[in-house]
């Protein structure tokens, strides 16, 4: 078999090609810097996705800084063989760079393709079965690790792009959309975080880092806007004890917030079902 009809495939892309197969849906989240929040809104939304009863993957692809084993409360633990760790009762695998590592404080000093193998493996080895959505957390910025992802993961419903309202983080997430939109990949919305701060005393809204860049952005860019997610300790505290901030029920604009993205990814997504 050949891959375009030029290159041939080797045994780990056939292998990467079969497991993408079996899954419905593939969105990954991205952000052009850092900082901004991103893994905190990948964890939320694979979380609350597999909470509604779809069957969800999450992938850590940020190799340098893998996250979401400390949000999803398993930092420390080690992945014996190629099944990924299951929560939720089997309906949310996760798989990340950090269950390898010997320790937390070990950094990942690798090159490009060093990195570009860990992804392949990560789809391909990975025993993920049937599942309707994956969720990759991609790293900052448009190198390595976004591109090969995007050209690995076959059929992919598009990118969610995590901002947060001031200038310097509009500037990269429009690059962001752009990089989505020159290598075809769809791009399902913006998300501006820490959106204001409500505080929980008094109620008083102050917006610490503006509003609004994220909804202009996304009307230039002919984008949907998926979301404002305004600042509550509470979404830091979550993510800091391993338990999502989705899961917490809470009553407030956050909370809303998160649960209306989620809404609308699916009703996105949903129309390329057959």
């Amino acid at each position: 078999m050949t891959n375009h009809g030029t290159k041939p495939m080797s045994d780990l892309d056939l292998r990467v090609k079969s497991n993408m197969e079996k899954i419905k849906h593939k969105i990954v989240v991205m952000s052009g810097k850092g900082g901004v929040g991103k893994s905190t809104m990948s964890t939320n939304i694979a979380y609350g996705l597999a909470m509604k009863g779809y069957t969800v993957g999450i992938v850590d692809a940020d190799i340098h800084g893998p996250n979401i084993a400390l949000m999803l409360g398993k930092e420390g633990y080690k992945m014996p063989s190629f099944e990924p760790l299951s929560l939720l009762d089997g309906k949310l695998k996760v798989v990340s760079l950090s269950f390898f590592l010997p320790t937390s404080d070990d950094p990942v000093i690798w090159r490009g393709p060093a990195k570009m193998g860990a992804i392949h493996q990560f789809l391909g080895d990975i025993k993920w079965g049937e599942l309707d959505y994956l969720v990759v957390d991609l790293p900052p910025g448009t190198g390595d690790e976004p591109l090969t992802m995007a050209q690995s993961l076959g059929d992919l419903d598009g990118s969610v792009i995590v901002t947060t309202p001031q200038d310097v983080a509009i500037l990269d997430s429009r690059k962001s959309v752009k990089f989505s939109q020159m290598i075809g990949m769809p791009v399902l919305g913006i998300i501006e975080n820490m959106s204001g701060f409500v505080c929980p005393h008094c109620g008083e809204r102050i917006d610490i880092f503006k509003t609004g860049g994220g909804e202009k952005a996304a009307k230039d860019l002919n984008i949907e806007f998926l979301g404002k997610v305004p600042m509550t300790p509470n979404i830091v505290e979550a993510g800091d004890s391993g338990h999502p901030y989705i899961a917490s029920g809470e009553k407030n604009a956050a909370h809303e917030a998160m649960e209306k993205i989620i809404t609308r990814l699916i009703e996105k997504t949903s129309k390329y079902e057959a």
